[in-house]
């Protein structure tokens, strides 16, 4: 779903997120597709896991090899909208399965994905806030991407501002279909 909705945004053509900013950045200097570039981001992102001490999971292998599968194969499957009005849907719809995506992984406890891992080991090591940490990170990879010559644009806002409440929202269907997280969150508010 994750890598279904960000190959929605690039296929619209308007901007994509920070991350793929930089995976389209790498694409252009190397030659390689976006996806592959997905997939060679985050095994370096993985190699900055050493020193932070993090340990993947299974579910942050997943993240590292389907997600990148899943940009190459849709991709192509879902270019050449000609109407603005439809692009701007398809980033819409981007959003809802990337936040849908992210809801069903982070309350599967497999492991976080690469950059989850070092957003969090950051924060360890630092201090910082996590929110701060986040920030630094999407600021620096997004500017590193557009430098490389990745697509920052309209979807790159739509992607930052809608993604939080698309998550917001799965996490909340999620723990309406699963009793274990309701009774955790039963537990945690008293």
């Amino acid at each position: 779903m994750f890598g279904t909705g960000e190959a929605m945004f690039i296929a619209a053509g308007l901007g994509v997120s920070p991350w793929t900013v930089l995976a389209q950045g790498v694409s252009v200097q190397t030659g390689w597709t976006v996806g592959f570039s997905t997939f060679a981001v985050s095994v370096a992102v993985l190699l900055l896991w050493i020193p932070l001490k993090e340990i993947p999971g299974f579910g942050t292998l997943s993240n590292v090899v389907l997600i990148a599968i899943s940009i190459d194969v849709m991709t192509p499957l879902l270019m050449g909208p000609e109407s603005n009005m439809i692009r701007c849907l398809q980033m819409i719809a981007g959003v809802a399965l990337v936040g849908a995506g992210s809801g069903l992984y982070l309350t599967a406890n497999l492991g976080p994905g690469p950059r989850d891992g070092l957003m969090t080991g950051v924060q360890r090591l630092t201090g910082w806030s996590i929110g701060a940490v986040r920030a630094g990170l999407e600021l620096t990879v997004l500017c590193a991407g557009w430098m490389l010559g990745g697509t920052v644009g309209l979807g790159t806002v739509i992607f930052a501002v809608g993604v939080g409440y698309a998550v917001a929202v799965s996490l909340s269907v999620v723990r309406l279909f699963s009793p274990d997280l309701q009774n955790q969150n039963t537990l945690d508010s008293n």
